[in-house]
Order: C-alpha cells, then sequence, then structure tokens
C-alpha cells in the first residue's frame, strides 16, 4: 500500500479519528430517532441518486448511518461486530488509512448509484470484514454464541456468497458489489493474487507428491 503511505505523509492530518465509532453511534441514534420520528428517517437517509440530483445532497453522506437491521438484538450484535472489526483495522492502519479505506468504499457505493439510481452501505460494510479476515484469518467467533468459527472461512462462505451473486444476480447488483469492495482490491488485490498462485502451487505440489507415492505403491 504504498501509495496509501504517500497519501499520508501528505495528508495525515486531514482525517477523521475512531471514524467507526462515529459511524456505530451515528447507526444507533438513527435507529433510535426512527422508533419516535413520525418522519420515515431510513427513506430521507437512504441514497436514492435521482433525489440527490434534485439537491439532496445530504443523503451522499447520511446513507453511511442506516443501521443494517432494525431489529434491537440484530442492530446490538451487528453494531458490536463491526465495531470490533473497525476498531482493529483502525488500531493496525492508524486513523488515517481506515479513512481512506472507508472513504474509497463509500465512493464506490455513491458510484454505484450512479448506475443503478440506489446506493446501499452494505458491500461497504462488507469489504471490512473481508479486510479483517484477510489479516487476522485465525481469529475466532462464537456463531449463534456457541460454534467456535475463524474469521476466513466466515470470508470464504461471503466470497461465495457474492461470487454467486455476481453470477446470478442482476446487473444492478453486480455494480454495487464490484464498486463497493473496490476498497478491498485496491488494499489487498496484489496479496490476494499472490495467496492464489501461493495456494495454486501447494495443490499441485500434494497432487504431484500423491501421484508419485501411488506409482511407488504399483
Amino acid at each position: 500500500m504504498k501509495w496509501v503511505n504517500k497519501l499520508e505523509r501528505k495528508y495525515g492530518n486531514f482525517c477523521i479519528p475512531h471514524l467507526m465509532m462515529v459511524i456505530i453511534v451515528g447507526q444507533a441514534m438513527v435507529f433510535l430517532a426512527s422508533m419516535i420520528s413520525p418522519v420515515n428517517l431510513i427513506g430521507k437517509f437512504s441514497l436514492i441518486w435521482p433525489a440527490v440530483t434534485h439537491g439532496e445532497i445530504w443523503r451522499l453522506f447520511t446513507f453511511l448511518f442506516i443501521p443494517q437491521t432494525m431489529h434491537p438484538i440484530g442492530l446490538v450484535l451487528t453494531l458490536y461486530f463491526y465495531y470490533l472489526i473497525g476498531n482493529t483495522l483502525e488500531n493496525t492502519w492508524g486513523d488515517f488509512q481506515f479513512n481512506v479505506y472507508y472513504l474509497c468504499g463509500a465512493l464506490g457505493a455513491i458510484l454505484a448509484s450512479v448506475f443503478t439510481g440506489v446506493g446501499t452501505s452494505y458491500y461497504l460494510n462488507l469489504s471490512l470484514f473481508f479486510a479483517f479476515a484477510t489479516m487476522y484469518p485465525d481469529f475466532q467467533v462464537l456463531l449463534f454464541f456457541i460454534i467456535p468459527i475463524k474469521m476466513k472461512y466466515m470470508a470464504m462462505l461471503s466470497g461465495v456468497l457474492c461470487l454467486i451473486d455476481l453470477l446470478f444476480g442482476s446487473w444492478s447488483m453486480r455494480i454495487a458489489i464490484l464498486l463497493s469492495l473496490a476498497n478491498f482490491l485496491l488494499f489487498f488485490g496484489g496479496d490476494f493474487i499472490r495467496m492464489v498462485k501461493q495456494e495454486a502451487r501447494y495443490y499441485k505440489t500434494r497432487q504431484n507428491w500423491r501421484n508419485q507415492n501411488r506409482n511407488n505403491w504399483r
């Protein structure tokens, strides 16, 4: 990530400290406000490109604060999970680099809304999960509070689901996935390609070893 390091040397002071906490608190406040407000806040805050072009510029920012779920227990678990992920990434990268990563994903979601008409932060949040799983693949969480599972396996499952959406989903969904996950490719594309090549070489070596052993037993 040499390009990010260069940006940080020049503009390192221009960032939002503890950005993930800002996002988490913002989503909690929107959830609480939507419970008591007579106005449909979710509709007002959603990223709808035609509305943006008609002057509702705030939607370019407020869509980031729309909760992923409106179920209270689900919201608490989701906010905690993404706080854990985001806070760890911030501590690892520093505030500036985390800001760049998040901003690139947000810009991707906005650009997707230009083509599709509607934007979402779902795949942006998923990009945080992919980044965490790439950096901490053996970190364990309790699935359903019972089953211990490593992040890399959860990321693989999510990656497969994204691939299915890319192959069989609508063009709007494909654009949203590709553009919103562009930040992950920018930060980890090279590492991901090297990992795939390494796994391919390992698989080939293992197959050759198995074939050789079979021949020796004949």
